[in-house]
C-alpha cells in the first residue's frame, strides 16, 4: 500500500511538461498540427513540400519524445524547416463576415498539455499570419460555395501493408471534416475523441479487410448519412446477396413492405406484411447492434433503414424465422445479387387524381419538363398531396411557382477558405412565383427516412406553402452539397459541405425537416397493404 501511495504521489507533484507520453499522445498532436500547418501556413498551403511524406518523416521523429518538452523541440525544428511565415495584413483587417462559430476551435494550439509556450506562440503568430490566397490543396465551388479538395496523393502499393499510409488514411479524412465540415459540433463523440480511439484501430489494421472496416468506421463517427464508403473488403463484410423484397425495420422486425422482383418473391412465397424476426438464427436487434458502428448515419431512423446490414450476406439463401397471421414460421430462402432483378415499380404514375379531388404527385419521378401538363391536370383539384419519400429530379423551383408567393426557404453556412474551421453565413435563398398567386387547396407532404439531402431541401421548400402540412416520419437529417474525400487507397468517402438551415436559423441536419404529423407505420398497417402516411394525407386533404 505504501508502494502504491508514493508512486501517486510521485505522479501528482511530477510537473506536467515530464508527465511521460504514449505513442497515440504523440501521433494524436502530429495529427492536428499536420492538418493546421497544411492549410494556415503560408509556404506549406503553396503546395512546395510533399507533405504526406512529411507526416511519416514526423511520426518517425516524435518517437523519440519522451515529454512535452522533447516532442516540443522536435516540432520547432520542424517549423523552422517550413520556411518564415510574413505577417499577414490582410489578417488584420476585421471581417465583414457574419461568422457562425459552434464549429471552430483552434484552442488546442494552445494547450500546454500538449505544447510548450514557445511552440504555442508559433502556432498563434501562424494562426494570425495564416495563409491567403489560392490553397495547394483545396478550392471552393465556384456556384455552390462547398469545398473541393485537391491534390491528395493516391498510392499504387497497398495501403494496409504500410502503418504511416494507415495513419495517413486517418489523419487526412479527419483532418478534412475537422475544418470543412459545417456540422462537426453536432457529432456524438467529440471529434478529437474520435482521433484518439481510431489511432489504435488503424494502426492495427493488418489486413486490408481491417483497413477497410476501420474507414467505414471513421466515416460512421460523422454521424452524417452522406458519408461512408463502398469498395470490395465493405461489401464483402455485408454481402451483395439480398432477399428480393424490401422491408422496414419495426420493433426489431424486418416487415416486408414492398418487392424488389415480383417473380423472385413469388418464388420464396414472400408477402406482404411477412414479419422476420431471426436471420441464420441470429435476432435482427442482435446483427444491428453489431454492424451499427459501420453504418454513417445523421440519425436512427436513417440506421434502420440501411437495409443492407440487416439480411444481406455472401451466400445466396438464408435462413429465416418469420412471422405470418400470427403464426410463426420457418424457411431457407433465396438471396441474389441486386442487378438480378426486374423492377416492378418502372411504370407508377408520377401524378394523378384520387378519389375526392385530390391530386397526388411522386416528386421522385416527376420531370421538370412534366411541370405545365401537370399542372393544366392538377391546378383545380381540392387540394394536393405531393410525396417525397424519394429523391427529387430538381422541379422544386419549378413547381413552387405554381403553388404560392415567393418567400425565403433558407439560410446556409459555407467555409471561409481564408480561415479553414470558421463558416459564415452567406446566401439567403427564396423559392415561389412573384405573381403573389396561392394555389387555393391544402397542401400535404409526405416524407420518411428515406427523404435525404435535396429531398429535404426540397421539402423545406415547399413547406413555405402558406396551407401546407407536412407528415411522416423523421427524415435522413442530412442536407447540403457534399465535399468528396478521397482515401489514400483512392476510395472516396464524403462529408456534408453545406450548412443548411430553416430562416430562423434552425439545423435540419441530424434532426430532419419540420413535421407537423407524425404517423409511424405498424406491422398490422403494412400486412394489410396500408400506406399508413399516404392515409392519413388523404384524411386531412380531404377535411
Amino acid at each position: 500500500m505504501k508502494r502504491i501511495i508514493t508512486l501517486l504521489l510521485l505522479t501528482l507533484l511530477t510537473p506536467a511538461s515530464a508527465q511521460p507520453l504514449s505513442e497515440t499522445d504523440k501521433i494524436f498532436a502530429t495529427a492536428k498540427l499536420w492538418g493546421f500547418l497544411k492549410y494556415y501556413h503560408s509556404e506549406v498551403a503553396k503546395g512546395k513540400f510533399e507533405w504526406d511524406e512529411q507526416l511519416f518523416v514526423l511520426i518517425k521523429k516524435t518517437k523519440a519524445a519522451q515529454d512535452k518538452e522533447q516532442l516540443s523541440t522536435i516540432y520547432e525544428h520542424w517549423l523552422n524547416g517550413l520556411g518564415k511565415v510574413k505577417p499577414c495584413k490582410k489578417c488584420d483587417v476585421i471581417s465583414k463576415k457574419d461568422y457562425f462559430d459552434k464549429n471552430f476551435d483552434l484552442s488546442w494550439t494552445q494547450d500546454p498539455k500538449l505544447f510548450s509556450p514557445t511552440l504555442s506562440a508559433r502556432l498563434k503568430f501562424i494562426e494570425e499570419n495564416r495563409f491567403q490566397g489560392k490553397s495547394h490543396y483545396f478550392k471552393m465551388h465556384p456556384s455552390v460555395g462547398n469545398v473541393e479538395f485537391l491534390n491528395e496523393k493516391t498510392y499504387e502499393k497497398p495501403v494496409w501493408q504500410d502503418r504511416d499510409l494507415r495513419l495517413l488514411s486517418l489523419i487526412r479524412y479527419w483532418n478534412h471534416f475537422e475544418y470543412f465540415s459545417p456540422y462537426k459540433y453536432m457529432t456524438d463523440q467529440n471529434w478529437d475523441d474520435v482521433l484518439r480511439e481510431m489511432i489504435p484501430v488503424f494502426e492495427n489494421a493488418v489486413n486490408e479487410d481491417q483497413l477497410y472496416l476501420a474507414m467505414l468506421e471513421l466515416t460512421a463517427k460523422t454521424d452524417d448519412s452522406h458519408g461512408g464508403i463502398y469498395s470490395e473488403p465493405t461489401n464483402k463484410y455485408f454481402g451483395l446477396f439480398c432477399i428480393p423484397a424490401d422491408y422496414k425495420l419495426i420493433d426489431g422486425k424486418a416487415v416486408v413492405n414492398g418487392f424488389h422482383d415480383l417473380d423472385k418473391a413469388k418464388r420464396d412465397d414472400w408477402q406482404i406484411g411477412d414479419a422476420v424476426e431471426k436471420a441464420n438464427g441470429r435476432n435482427l436487434s442482435d446483427i444491428l447492434a453489431e454492424r451499427q458502428k459501420y453504418l454513417p448515419s445523421s440519425n436512427d431512423a436513417v440506421r434502420k433503414r440501411r437495409r443492407y446490414a440487416l439480411l444481406n450476406g455472401s451466400e445466396d439463401s438464408l435462413k429465416v424465422i418469420f412471422s405470418r397471421d400470427g403464426k410463426s414460421y420457418e424457411k431457407t430462402v433465396r438471396r441474389y445479387l441486386s442487378n438480378e432483378f426486374q423492377d416492378p415499380f418502372k411504370n407508377h404514375p408520377k401524378w394523378k387524381i384520387i378519389s375526392g379531388n385530390i391530386g397526388y404527385i411522386d416528386m421522385g419521378q416527376l420531370e421538370i419538363s412534366d411541370i405545365d401538363l401537370i399542372w393544366k391536370e392538377l391546378q383545380d383539384t381540392k387540394s394536393l398531396i405531393i410525396d417525397v419519400r424519394n429523391y427529387p429530379k430538381s422541379t422544386m423551383y419549378m413547381l413552387a411557382k405554381k403553388l404560392f408567393p415567393k418567400s425565403d426557404f433558407v439560410k446556409l453556412t459555407q467555409p471561409d477558405p481564408d480561415y479553414p474551421g470558421k463558416f459564415f453565413w452567406t446566401r439567403t435563398l427564396s423559392i415561389g412565383n412573384t405573381k403573389n398567386y396561392t394555389y387555393p387547396g391544402k397542401i400535404v407532404i409526405l416524407v420518411n427516412e428515406t427523404t435525404q439531402s435535396h429531398a429535404e431541401f426540397t421539402v423545406m421548400g415547399l413547406q413555405r406553402a402558406p396551407n401546407c402540412i407536412t407528415i411522416g416520419t423523421q427524415t435522413a437529417g442530412a442536407d447540403g452539397n457534399v465535399s468528396a474525400s478521397v482515401f489514400p487507397s483512392g476510395t472516396n468517402s464524403y462529408i456534408t459541405g453545406l450548412g443548411v438551415f430553416y430562416p430562423d436559423g434552425t439545423e435540419t441536419q441530424r434532426k430532419g425537416v419540420r413535421i407537423d404529423i407524425e404517423v409511424q407505420p405498424t406491422i398490422s398497417g403494412i400486412a394489410n397493404k396500408k400506406d399508413e402516411i399516404l392515409e392519413k394525407a388523404i384524411q386531412i386533404a380531404s377535411e
